[in-house]
Protein backbone atom coordinates (compact mmCIF):
# COMPACT_ATOMS: atom_id res chain seq x y z
CA UNK A 1 0.00 0.00 0.00
CA UNK A 2 1.33 3.46 -1.06
CA UNK A 3 2.44 5.76 1.50
CA UNK A 4 2.57 9.15 1.86
CA UNK A 5 3.39 12.09 4.68
CA UNK A 6 0.69 13.45 6.84
CA UNK A 7 -0.06 17.17 6.36
CA UNK A 8 0.94 18.74 3.15
CA UNK A 9 3.66 21.26 4.10
CA UNK A 10 5.67 17.85 5.05
CA UNK A 11 5.26 15.74 1.62
CA UNK A 12 8.84 16.75 0.71
CA UNK A 13 9.92 15.35 4.00
CA UNK A 14 11.66 12.04 3.54
CA UNK A 15 12.56 11.43 6.77
CA UNK A 16 8.74 12.42 8.09
CA UNK A 17 7.77 9.50 10.22
CA UNK A 18 3.83 10.28 10.21
CA UNK A 19 2.16 8.43 7.12
CA UNK A 20 -1.28 7.23 6.16
CA UNK A 21 -1.99 5.71 2.93
CA UNK A 22 -2.91 7.47 -0.45
CA UNK A 23 -6.64 7.66 -1.13
CA UNK A 24 -8.37 5.14 -3.17
CA UNK A 25 -11.55 6.46 -4.29
CA UNK A 26 -14.34 4.29 -6.14
CA UNK A 27 -17.14 5.65 -8.40
CA UNK A 28 -20.48 3.71 -7.90
CA UNK A 29 -24.28 3.46 -9.47
CA UNK A 30 -25.02 5.08 -12.09
CA UNK A 31 -27.85 8.55 -12.88
CA UNK A 32 -29.26 9.64 -9.64
CA UNK A 33 -27.90 7.02 -7.64
CA UNK A 34 -24.24 7.55 -8.48
CA UNK A 35 -22.24 7.54 -5.87
CA UNK A 36 -18.15 7.59 -4.55
CA UNK A 37 -16.73 5.45 -2.82
CA UNK A 38 -13.45 6.15 -0.57
CA UNK A 39 -12.24 2.69 -0.49
CA UNK A 40 -9.55 2.72 2.01
CA UNK A 41 -10.98 5.41 4.36
CA UNK A 42 -10.89 3.06 7.49
CA UNK A 43 -6.96 3.08 7.40
CA UNK A 44 -6.72 6.60 6.59
CA UNK A 45 -9.00 7.26 9.69
CA UNK A 46 -6.71 4.94 11.79
CA UNK A 47 -3.49 6.82 10.80
CA UNK A 48 -4.81 10.40 11.68
CA UNK A 49 -6.39 8.69 14.84
CA UNK A 50 -9.88 10.17 14.42
CA UNK A 51 -13.12 8.27 13.76
CA UNK A 52 -13.90 7.19 10.07
CA UNK A 53 -17.10 9.03 10.02
CA UNK A 54 -15.79 12.06 10.76
CA UNK A 55 -13.74 12.15 7.78
CA UNK A 56 -17.13 10.93 5.91
CA UNK A 57 -19.11 13.70 7.18
CA UNK A 58 -16.79 16.42 6.91
CA UNK A 59 -16.73 15.22 2.83
CA UNK A 60 -20.49 15.71 2.82
CA UNK A 61 -20.41 19.03 4.66
CA UNK A 62 -18.11 20.89 2.10
CA UNK A 63 -19.85 19.18 -1.13
CA UNK A 64 -23.08 19.93 0.21
CA UNK A 65 -24.19 16.15 -0.50
CA UNK A 66 -25.39 13.17 1.70
CA UNK A 67 -22.48 10.88 3.07
CA UNK A 68 -22.60 7.51 4.54
CA UNK A 69 -20.17 5.73 6.57
CA UNK A 70 -21.38 2.02 7.58
CA UNK A 71 -19.71 0.94 11.26
CA UNK A 72 -20.14 -3.01 10.28
CA UNK A 73 -18.70 -2.96 6.43
CA UNK A 74 -16.49 -0.06 6.93
CA UNK A 75 -17.88 1.44 3.46
CA UNK A 76 -18.05 5.08 3.23
CA UNK A 77 -19.67 6.55 0.87
CA UNK A 78 -20.48 10.35 -0.64
CA UNK A 79 -23.25 11.29 -2.83
CA UNK A 80 -22.07 12.43 -6.51
CA UNK A 81 -19.41 12.00 -8.54
CA UNK A 82 -16.13 12.98 -7.38
CA UNK A 83 -12.84 12.65 -8.32
CA UNK A 84 -9.49 11.08 -6.28
CA UNK A 85 -7.64 14.94 -5.86
CA UNK A 86 -10.67 16.72 -4.98
CA UNK A 87 -11.64 14.63 -1.76
CA UNK A 88 -7.71 14.34 -1.27
CA UNK A 89 -7.86 18.21 -0.73
CA UNK A 90 -10.68 18.26 1.55
CA UNK A 91 -8.68 15.13 3.26
CA UNK A 92 -5.49 17.97 3.50
CA UNK A 93 -8.18 20.92 4.94
CA UNK A 94 -9.65 18.55 7.40
CA UNK A 95 -6.29 17.57 9.07
CA UNK A 96 -5.57 21.30 9.18
CA UNK A 97 -8.63 22.30 11.50
CA UNK A 98 -8.94 18.74 13.16
CA UNK A 99 -5.85 16.63 13.56
CA UNK A 100 -2.53 18.70 13.12
CA UNK A 101 -1.66 21.10 16.22
CA UNK A 102 -1.84 24.72 15.72
CA UNK A 103 1.41 25.00 17.69
CA UNK A 104 3.98 22.62 16.33
CA UNK A 105 1.89 21.02 13.54
CA UNK A 106 2.53 17.63 14.85
CA UNK A 107 -0.67 15.25 14.63
CA UNK A 108 -0.06 13.36 17.48
CA UNK A 109 -3.32 15.93 18.67
CA UNK A 110 -6.70 14.46 20.51
CA UNK A 111 -9.86 16.15 20.79
CA UNK A 112 -11.38 17.03 23.82
CA UNK A 113 -14.63 18.10 24.63
CA UNK A 114 -14.52 21.22 27.61
CA UNK A 115 -17.35 21.71 29.98
CA UNK A 116 -18.50 24.68 27.95
CA UNK A 117 -18.97 22.25 24.64
CA UNK A 118 -16.34 23.80 22.71
CA UNK A 119 -13.39 21.70 21.09
CA UNK A 120 -9.92 21.87 21.54
CA UNK A 121 -6.84 19.60 20.61
CA UNK A 122 -4.86 18.46 22.77
CA UNK A 123 -0.64 18.17 21.80
CA UNK A 124 0.86 15.07 23.20
CA UNK A 125 4.13 16.58 22.02
CA UNK A 126 4.31 20.23 22.94
CA UNK A 127 1.36 20.28 25.47
CA UNK A 128 -0.38 22.90 23.29
CA UNK A 129 -4.39 24.04 23.38
CA UNK A 130 -5.35 24.51 20.33
CA UNK A 131 -9.26 26.05 20.23
CA UNK A 132 -11.29 24.73 17.34
CA UNK A 133 -13.62 27.02 15.14
CA UNK A 134 -16.54 26.04 16.47
CA UNK A 135 -18.51 27.93 12.98
CA UNK A 136 -17.54 24.46 11.35
CA UNK A 137 -20.72 22.16 10.31
CA UNK A 138 -18.68 19.30 11.67
CA UNK A 139 -18.44 20.98 15.35
CA UNK A 140 -21.81 19.72 15.66
CA UNK A 141 -21.94 16.26 14.86
CA UNK A 142 -18.21 15.44 16.65
CA UNK A 143 -20.51 16.80 20.00
CA UNK A 144 -23.76 14.71 19.11
CA UNK A 145 -20.69 11.77 18.70
CA UNK A 146 -17.90 12.50 20.61
CA UNK A 147 -14.41 10.27 20.62
CA UNK A 148 -13.72 7.26 22.38
CA UNK A 149 -11.36 8.83 25.47
CA UNK A 150 -8.61 6.54 26.36
CA UNK A 151 -9.16 4.06 29.57
CA UNK A 152 -6.32 5.98 31.53
CA UNK A 153 -8.32 9.41 31.62
CA UNK A 154 -11.79 8.20 31.25
CA UNK A 155 -11.45 6.32 34.89
CA UNK A 156 -8.37 8.92 36.56
CA UNK A 157 -11.02 10.00 38.89
CA UNK A 158 -12.45 6.77 39.48
CA UNK A 159 -9.22 5.81 40.16
CA UNK A 160 -8.44 8.73 42.59
CA UNK A 161 -11.66 7.74 44.67
CA UNK A 162 -10.79 3.89 44.76
CA UNK A 163 -7.32 5.22 46.24
CA UNK A 164 -8.82 6.93 48.90
CA UNK A 165 -11.25 4.27 49.94
CA UNK A 166 -8.41 1.68 49.75
CA UNK A 167 -6.14 4.09 52.67
CA UNK A 168 -9.51 4.88 54.60
CA UNK A 169 -9.62 0.94 55.06
CA UNK A 170 -5.93 0.54 55.59
CA UNK A 171 -6.07 2.97 58.55
CA UNK A 172 -9.26 1.27 60.47
CA UNK A 173 -7.42 -2.39 59.53
CA UNK A 174 -4.28 -0.84 60.95
CA UNK A 175 -6.62 0.61 63.97
CA UNK A 176 -8.40 -2.77 64.82
CA UNK A 177 -4.61 -4.30 64.62
CA UNK A 178 -3.19 -2.19 67.26
CA UNK A 179 -6.33 -3.37 69.41
CA UNK A 180 -5.65 -6.69 68.88
CA UNK A 181 -1.91 -6.01 69.57
CA UNK A 182 -2.98 -4.59 72.90
CA UNK A 183 -5.49 -7.26 74.04
CA UNK A 184 -2.52 -9.73 73.32
CA UNK A 185 0.04 -8.09 75.43
CA UNK A 186 -2.68 -7.95 78.20
CA UNK A 187 -3.00 -11.79 78.17
CA UNK A 188 0.44 -12.05 77.78
CA UNK A 189 1.27 -10.22 80.84
CA UNK A 190 -1.47 -12.01 82.94
CA UNK A 191 -0.05 -15.35 81.82
CA UNK A 192 3.35 -14.52 82.46
CA UNK A 193 2.32 -13.44 86.12
CA UNK A 194 1.29 -16.81 87.02
CA UNK A 195 3.69 -19.04 84.93
CA UNK A 196 6.54 -18.05 82.75
CA UNK A 197 7.53 -19.36 80.16
CA UNK A 198 10.34 -18.27 77.57
CA UNK A 199 8.21 -17.17 75.18
CA UNK A 200 5.95 -15.07 77.30
CA UNK A 201 9.43 -13.90 78.66
CA UNK A 202 10.34 -12.49 75.58
CA UNK A 203 6.87 -10.53 74.95
CA UNK A 204 7.30 -9.32 78.60
CA UNK A 205 11.02 -8.18 77.51
CA UNK A 206 10.23 -6.39 74.28
CA UNK A 207 6.84 -4.08 76.26
CA UNK A 208 8.74 -3.04 79.34
CA UNK A 209 12.27 -3.94 78.85
CA UNK A 210 13.35 -4.25 82.59
CA UNK A 211 12.03 -8.04 83.06
CA UNK A 212 16.41 -9.47 82.01
CA UNK A 213 16.57 -9.96 86.13
CA UNK A 214 13.32 -11.41 86.40
CA UNK A 215 14.53 -14.09 83.57
CA UNK A 216 16.64 -17.15 84.44
CA UNK A 217 19.80 -18.03 83.12
CA UNK A 218 18.54 -21.01 81.35
CA UNK A 219 15.56 -18.99 80.06
CA UNK A 220 17.77 -16.06 78.56
CA UNK A 221 19.96 -18.72 77.09
CA UNK A 222 16.53 -20.57 75.33
CA UNK A 223 15.56 -17.14 74.31
CA UNK A 224 19.19 -16.31 72.60
CA UNK A 225 18.75 -20.02 70.70
CA UNK A 226 14.96 -19.30 69.53
CA UNK A 227 14.02 -18.13 66.67
CA UNK A 228 12.53 -14.65 65.63
CA UNK A 229 9.45 -13.15 67.29
CA UNK A 230 5.97 -14.54 67.10
CA UNK A 231 3.81 -13.34 64.29
CA UNK A 232 2.26 -11.58 67.20
CA UNK A 233 4.74 -9.37 67.53
CA UNK A 234 4.75 -8.43 64.31
CA UNK A 235 2.90 -5.30 62.94
CA UNK A 236 2.17 -4.52 59.49
CA UNK A 237 1.20 -1.48 58.35
CA UNK A 238 2.12 1.77 56.63
CA UNK A 239 3.94 4.56 58.63
CA UNK A 240 1.50 7.78 57.79
CA UNK A 241 4.11 10.58 59.50
CA UNK A 242 4.87 13.07 57.58
CA UNK A 243 8.76 12.19 57.72
CA UNK A 244 8.29 8.76 56.72
CA UNK A 245 6.16 10.33 53.53
CA UNK A 246 9.27 12.75 52.63
CA UNK A 247 11.26 9.44 53.25
CA UNK A 248 8.97 7.46 50.30
CA UNK A 249 8.97 10.81 48.46
CA UNK A 250 12.72 11.37 47.69
CA UNK A 251 13.57 6.99 47.72
CA UNK A 252 10.59 7.01 44.20
CA UNK A 253 10.80 10.60 42.43
CA UNK A 254 13.68 12.18 40.58
CA UNK A 255 15.14 15.06 42.45
CA UNK A 256 13.05 17.69 40.68
CA UNK A 257 10.05 16.04 41.04
CA UNK A 258 10.37 15.46 45.09
CA UNK A 259 11.24 19.16 45.14
CA UNK A 260 7.77 19.94 43.04
CA UNK A 261 6.09 17.19 45.43
CA UNK A 262 7.53 18.96 48.93
CA UNK A 263 6.83 22.51 48.27
CA UNK A 264 3.15 22.50 50.08
CA UNK A 265 5.15 21.11 53.20
CA UNK A 266 8.19 22.92 53.30
CA UNK A 267 6.63 26.74 53.66
CA UNK A 268 8.94 29.29 54.81
CA UNK A 269 8.40 30.47 58.44
CA UNK A 270 9.42 34.29 57.26
CA UNK A 271 6.09 35.41 57.49
CA UNK A 272 6.33 34.53 61.39
CA UNK A 273 9.40 36.54 62.29
CA UNK A 274 8.63 40.19 63.40
CA UNK A 275 8.79 43.16 60.22
CA UNK A 276 10.95 45.48 62.32
CA UNK A 277 13.14 42.59 63.26
CA UNK A 278 14.20 42.06 59.49
CA UNK A 279 14.06 45.62 58.38
CA UNK A 280 16.66 46.40 61.40
CA UNK A 281 18.63 43.52 60.11
CA UNK A 282 19.44 44.78 57.06
CA UNK A 283 20.11 48.41 57.83
CA UNK A 284 22.94 47.88 60.46
CA UNK A 285 25.38 47.54 58.04
CA UNK A 286 24.45 44.70 56.06
CA UNK A 287 24.52 42.35 59.13
CA UNK A 288 21.03 40.80 58.14
CA UNK A 289 20.07 36.84 58.79
CA UNK A 290 21.18 34.15 57.01
CA UNK A 291 17.87 33.60 55.81
CA UNK A 292 17.00 37.35 55.25
CA UNK A 293 19.99 37.37 53.03
CA UNK A 294 19.14 33.85 51.30
CA UNK A 295 15.30 35.41 50.96
CA UNK A 296 17.02 38.90 49.06
CA UNK A 297 19.12 36.56 46.65
CA UNK A 298 15.84 34.85 45.65
CA UNK A 299 13.83 37.83 44.78
CA UNK A 300 16.92 39.14 42.68
CA UNK A 301 17.45 35.46 41.29
CA UNK A 302 13.13 35.91 40.34
CA UNK A 303 13.20 39.21 39.40
CA UNK A 304 16.28 38.58 36.87
CA UNK A 305 13.83 35.36 35.42
CA UNK A 306 11.09 37.67 34.60
CA UNK A 307 13.16 39.80 32.76
CA UNK A 308 14.60 36.81 30.58
CA UNK A 309 11.12 35.61 30.30
CA UNK A 310 9.60 38.75 29.26
CA UNK A 311 12.53 39.48 26.76
CA UNK A 312 11.86 36.08 24.75
CA UNK A 313 8.19 37.08 25.06
CA UNK A 314 8.87 40.43 23.27
CA UNK A 315 10.51 38.53 20.60
CA UNK A 316 7.12 36.89 19.48
CA UNK A 317 7.72 33.56 21.02
CA UNK A 318 5.01 30.70 20.39
CA UNK A 319 4.19 28.33 23.31
CA UNK A 320 6.26 25.84 21.96
CA UNK A 321 9.51 28.14 21.74
CA UNK A 322 8.55 29.65 25.11
CA UNK A 323 8.34 26.10 26.51
CA UNK A 324 11.66 25.20 24.88
CA UNK A 325 12.78 28.34 26.71
CA UNK A 326 11.66 28.16 29.84
CA UNK A 327 13.58 24.90 30.20
CA UNK A 328 17.07 26.39 29.59
CA UNK A 329 16.34 29.03 32.54
CA UNK A 330 18.39 28.61 35.40
CA UNK A 331 15.90 27.85 38.78
CA UNK A 332 14.24 25.41 40.46
CA UNK A 333 10.75 24.47 38.44
CA UNK A 334 8.87 26.72 41.46
CA UNK A 335 11.27 29.80 40.43
CA UNK A 336 10.31 29.55 36.85
CA UNK A 337 6.24 28.94 37.30
CA UNK A 338 6.40 31.69 39.54
CA UNK A 339 8.94 34.00 37.24
CA UNK A 340 6.30 33.32 34.26
CA UNK A 341 3.17 34.23 35.36
CA UNK A 342 4.43 37.40 37.21
CA UNK A 343 6.02 37.97 33.13
CA UNK A 344 2.82 37.26 31.84
CA UNK A 345 0.47 39.35 34.22
CA UNK A 346 2.73 42.18 35.95
CA UNK A 347 0.86 45.39 36.66
CA UNK A 348 -2.28 43.09 35.81
CA UNK A 349 -5.56 44.62 37.56
CA UNK A 350 -9.75 44.49 36.58
CA UNK A 351 -9.74 42.67 33.45
CA UNK A 352 -7.42 40.12 35.14
CA UNK A 353 -9.13 36.82 34.55
CA UNK A 354 -9.82 38.06 30.80
CA UNK A 355 -5.97 38.47 30.17
CA UNK A 356 -5.36 35.08 31.72
CA UNK A 357 -7.86 33.83 29.12
CA UNK A 358 -5.77 35.34 26.02
CA UNK A 359 -2.89 33.82 27.61
CA UNK A 360 -3.32 30.60 28.77
CA UNK A 361 -1.64 28.74 25.95
CA UNK A 362 1.73 30.17 27.16
CA UNK A 363 0.86 28.73 30.97
CA UNK A 364 -0.01 25.20 29.07
CA UNK A 365 3.12 25.34 27.36
CA UNK A 366 4.45 25.31 30.90
CA UNK A 367 2.31 22.52 32.84
CA UNK A 368 4.58 19.40 32.38
CA UNK A 369 3.31 16.19 34.49
CA UNK A 370 1.08 16.50 37.43
CA UNK A 371 3.22 17.91 39.93
CA UNK A 372 3.16 21.29 37.63
CA UNK A 373 -0.59 21.84 38.79
CA UNK A 374 0.97 22.61 42.41
CA UNK A 375 3.91 24.80 41.25
CA UNK A 376 0.56 26.84 39.39
CA UNK A 377 -1.19 27.12 42.39
CA UNK A 378 1.52 28.37 44.35
CA UNK A 379 2.53 31.26 41.58
CA UNK A 380 -1.07 32.21 41.67
CA UNK A 381 -1.05 32.38 45.82
CA UNK A 382 2.88 34.37 45.54
CA UNK A 383 1.56 36.92 42.88
CA UNK A 384 -1.94 37.41 44.23
CA UNK A 385 -0.11 38.28 47.75
CA UNK A 386 1.52 41.03 45.71
CA UNK A 387 -0.97 41.94 43.22
CA UNK A 388 -4.03 45.04 43.17
CA UNK A 389 -7.01 44.66 44.96
CA UNK A 390 -8.49 44.59 41.79
CA UNK A 391 -6.50 41.54 40.57
CA UNK A 392 -7.19 39.73 43.58
CA UNK A 393 -11.28 39.73 43.16
CA UNK A 394 -10.57 38.29 39.89
CA UNK A 395 -8.81 35.31 41.32
CA UNK A 396 -11.82 32.80 41.55
CA UNK A 397 -12.32 33.50 37.66
CA UNK A 398 -8.81 32.79 36.89
CA UNK A 399 -9.00 29.39 38.36
CA UNK A 400 -12.33 28.66 36.39
CA UNK A 401 -10.79 29.96 33.47
CA UNK A 402 -7.82 27.35 34.06
CA UNK A 403 -10.01 24.39 35.28
CA UNK A 404 -12.23 24.55 32.19
CA UNK A 405 -8.97 24.53 30.30
CA UNK A 406 -8.15 21.42 31.85
CA UNK A 407 -5.00 22.64 33.24
CA UNK A 408 -6.32 22.77 37.14
CA UNK A 409 -8.30 19.52 38.43
CA UNK A 410 -10.50 19.52 41.44
CA UNK A 411 -8.05 18.01 43.65
CA UNK A 412 -5.44 19.74 44.09
CA UNK A 413 -7.29 22.87 43.95
CA UNK A 414 -8.92 21.57 46.90
CA UNK A 415 -5.64 20.32 48.93
CA UNK A 416 -4.27 24.09 48.13
CA UNK A 417 -7.39 26.05 49.22
CA UNK A 418 -7.64 23.20 52.69
CA UNK A 419 -3.98 23.80 52.95
CA UNK A 420 -3.91 28.11 52.65
CA UNK A 421 -6.31 27.86 55.36
CA UNK A 422 -5.30 25.79 57.46
CA UNK A 423 -1.83 27.79 57.32
CA UNK A 424 -3.42 30.86 59.63
CA UNK A 425 -4.48 33.01 57.06
CA UNK A 426 -7.84 32.10 57.19
CA UNK A 427 -8.68 36.21 56.89
CA UNK A 428 -6.62 36.20 53.88
CA UNK A 429 -8.46 38.00 50.97
CA UNK A 430 -7.37 35.75 48.30
CA UNK A 431 -9.33 32.41 50.29
CA UNK A 432 -12.77 34.44 50.64
CA UNK A 433 -12.67 35.21 47.06
CA UNK A 434 -12.26 31.53 46.09
CA UNK A 435 -14.69 30.23 48.53
CA UNK A 436 -17.69 30.54 46.21
CA UNK A 437 -15.63 28.80 42.95
CA UNK A 438 -14.51 25.90 45.68
CA UNK A 439 -17.94 25.67 46.85
CA UNK A 440 -19.36 25.45 43.50
CA UNK A 441 -16.13 22.40 43.10
CA UNK A 442 -17.66 20.62 46.03
CA UNK A 443 -21.34 20.63 44.59
CA UNK A 444 -20.32 19.71 41.04
CA UNK A 445 -18.18 16.77 42.27
CA UNK A 446 -20.94 15.56 44.40
CA UNK A 447 -23.65 15.68 42.05
CA UNK A 448 -21.01 13.83 39.57
CA UNK A 449 -20.76 10.52 42.47
CA UNK A 450 -24.22 10.69 42.35
CA UNK A 451 -24.92 10.32 38.67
Amino acid sequence: MALQNIGAGNSDDAFYRYKMPKMITKIEGRGNGIKTNVVNMVDIAKALARPASYTTKYFGCELGAQSKFDEKTGVSLVNGAHDTPKLAGLLENFIKKYVQCYGCGNPETEIIITKTQMLTLKCAACGFVSDVDMRDKLTTFILKNPPEQKKGSKDKKAMRRAEKERLKEGEVADEEQKKLKKEVKKKGSSISSKEPAPKVGVMKKKASGSDEDQSSPAASQADDNEAPADEDDIQWQTDTSLEAARQRIQEQLSAVTAEMVMLSTNEPDEDKKPKQVKKAGVKNGGTAEPEEKAKLGAENGTQTLVQEIQGNLRKGSTPSQLQSFLGSLAGTPQEVMSALFDALFEGAGKGFAKELAKKKNYIAAAMEGEGSQVLLLQAIEAFCGKASADAVKEVALVLKALYDADLLEEEYIMQWYKGGLAGGSKNAQIWKNLKPFVEWLQSAESETEED
